[in-house]
């Protein structure tokens, strides 16, 4: 074995070197060991933020379940700041305290409360229930239907103009003159005329709220329904100002009076009696216009057609042969007809039409066309469908 004294220093050199690079090897490794497994732990710290994040709201879900519920109750009256009558689901009336934290502009009669089920404080405010058939019911916030759409109706549209779109555009007017503006008018006439467009119409030119509601729909089995129903239509109708309502076969709950003792006669009645009262009681110049609309004017109530209520009358009838060419010619607008159509000679036969009936005709003449394989609407097509629509008639 030779001594250190033996070894060159070349050798010695070349030794120290080489172990160096042992220790710089080992030294990255472990270096690299040591920053994968900082990764390793900071990935490891984020999941365990996630988790005590997740814990936190599982532990509060757990807290919420294992709270006391809160009763729903109703406001009837604002006594003063921290007084208010509340009305449960039940029936029952009580005086309850109202903190000081609650926003008084929100408690107003007819409002809903939360209450604290051990001493009825109120803890929270929520806006008044509608019905869910109101809520359900068409609701056309700027409906597109123009006048431009609705042929051989001229008298019509001015008389709808005159009654609910200038109150509606202009009130300044009926103010000047000294007069109250009609309070709603009823459009009569067999279906299909015409009765639901004027209606739109009306509300795209005074830009309003459409609202639709068919009369049956008032008629609820349960005791009061109908007429709570009512009452929120037109609640409805003023919170969504300027608005239109429209009631669709009002002689459903119009019809006239007689003494039946039947529960669903009274419930009718009943409904018709809250129409009457919201009908009264509704400010004419404002900002909600009311129309109905009926197939049999002769049945109806004569307390809903005395003035005050409906003020006006309009019967929308069948179309006339102007008329019919008319709206043949709105129909067809969009389409693509040949030329040698004559509209003057196709109103001709389609005497007794209805402007729905019309339209049918349209669209079956379209349908004639394509079933041709034609891209173009010729004169037979439309003596097809009429021949078609006057055979389901």
């Amino acid at each position: 074995m030779e001594s250190i004294e033996d070894v060159s220093k070349d050798e010695l050199i070349e030794t120290i070197d080489s172990l160096k690079e042992e220790n710089e090897k080992i030294v990255g490794e472990l270096t690299e060991k040591l920053r994968a497994l900082e990764g390793e732990q900071l990935k490891s710290n984020v999941s365990n933020r996630q988790l005590e994040g997740k814990i936190k709201e599982l532990k509060g879900e757990i807290n919420s379940f294992k709270k006391t519920p809160l009763v729903l109750a109703t406001v009837t009256e604002v006594f003063d700041d921290t007084k208010i009558g509340i009305q449960g689901a039940v029936g029952h009336e009580f005086l309850v305290t109202c903190p000081g934290s609650i926003d008084r502009n929100l408690l107003e009669p007819g409002a809903r409360v939360a209450l604290n089920q051990n001493n009825l404080t109120v803890v929270n405010v929520f806006p008044p229930k509608k019905d869910k058939n109101v809520s359900a019911m068409e609701i056309d916030e700027k409906p597109e239907t123009t006048y431009a759409d609705i042929g051989g109706l001229d008298p019509q549209i001015t008389e709808v103009k005159e009654t609910v779109e200038l109150p509606i555009k202009n009130p300044e007017i009926f103010k000047e003159i000294g007069i109250d503006p009609p309070k709603g008018i009823l459009l009569y006439g067999p279906p299909g005329t015409g009765k639901t467009l004027l209606a739109k119409a009306v509300a795209n030119e005074t830009h309003a709220t459409f609202i639709k509601i068919v009369a049956s729909e008032f008629v609820n089995k349960y005791l009061g329904e109908g007429s709570r129903i009512v009452r929120d239509v037109f609640d409805l109708a003023k919170e969504k100002s300027p608005a239109i309502i429209f009631i669709d076969e009002i002689d459903a709950i119009g019809t006239k009076r007689v003494g039946s003792s039947e529960g669903a006669d009274r419930e009718v009645q009943r409904t018709l009696m809250q129409l009457l009262a919201e009908l009264d009681g509704f400010e004419s110049r404002g900002d909600v216009g009311i129309i109905g609309a009926t197939n049999r004017p002769d049945i109806l109530d004569e307390a809903l057609l005395r003035p005050g209520r409906f003020d006006r009358t309009i019967e929308v009838p069948n179309p006339v042969k102007e008329s019919r060419e008319k709206i043949l010619k709105i129909h067809t607008e969009r389409m693509k007809i040949s030329d040698d159509i004559d509209f003057d000679a196709i109103s001709e036969l389609t005497e007794g039409l209805s402007g729905a009936d019309l339209k049918a005709v349209c669209t079956e003449a379209g349908m004639f066309a394509i079933r041709s394989e034609r891209k173009q609407v010729i004169a037979k097509d439309f003596l097809d469908a009429i021949d078609k629509i006057m055979d389901n008639i």
